[in-house]
């Protein structure tokens, strides 16, 4: 009668112990995408053998991390704008809701290079893609955003911008709640710059209250 008590402890502990690895895994990989299997161990304070447990190799541990990504933005979008918003206000709210989530996982986008895959890594990203790109489309439409560009292509420039601030980020030239970048992501849309800084203080406060925190 005692084994089902005793097994409870063993599963919580075993939970805790692949939570850690995780968050271990997007700290270091973030600082060193070749970091090994085995520093990985040691900094997250378990043994080669209870990593392996989890994780049973390089591959296995990357598709963890992908898809702990992928349902924390499809987590994050839950709270993205409806199509009723300005398309201005739109485009801050998103780029604010993504940037916490982009600064916790952009590990993945070095990465892609490596082992993770490309492939992989745009799946993950189709969503925030796609719902951005229809931001622009309805942006350009209603002639808040200039049709300078088609959308879609416009929207892979401004996802290299926000990945670049991020890099920026991890050097330390930059220090971002991530109004900043959404400032720079509408001017780079074809907002002027003050308007661009009226709409992001007029939505930033309260998307950085919800977002979720960097860890």
């Amino acid at each position: 009668m005692s084994k089902p008590a005793a097994r409870e402890p063993q599963r919580r502990n075993a939970r805790s112990n692949r939570a850690r690895i995780l968050a271990t895994a997007r700290r270091e990989l973030g600082r060193n995408p070749d970091t090994t299997l085995e520093e990985l161990a040691r900094a997250a304070g378990v043994v080669r053998r209870t990593l392996f447990g989890h994780f049973p190799g390089r591959a296995a541990l990357l598709e963890a991390l992908a898809e702990e990504a992928s349902e924390v933005l499809r987590g994050a979008m839950a709270a993205a704008p409806g199509p009723a918003e300005p398309a201005d206000r739109a485009l801050a709210h998103f780029t604010l809701l993504m940037w916490p989530v982009g600064d916790r996982y952009r590990m993945l986008l070095a990465l892609a290079r490596h082992d993770l895959g490309v492939e992989r890594v745009s799946e993950i990203l189709a969503p925030a893609r796609a719902e951005v790109t229809a931001i622009l489309e309805r942006g350009q439409r209603d002639g808040v955003f200039p049709a300078h560009l088609p959308p879609a292509a416009l929207s892979a420039g401004l996802e290299a911008m926000v990945v670049a601030l991020l890099e920026q980020v991890n050097t330390g030239v930059l220090e971002d709640d991530g109004t900043r970048a959404a400032v720079a992501i509408l001017i780079a849309a074809g907002v002027p710059e003050q308007p661009a800084r009226t709409v992001v203080e007029g939505v930033g406060p309260a998307v950085l209250a919800k977002s979720v925190p960097a860890e």
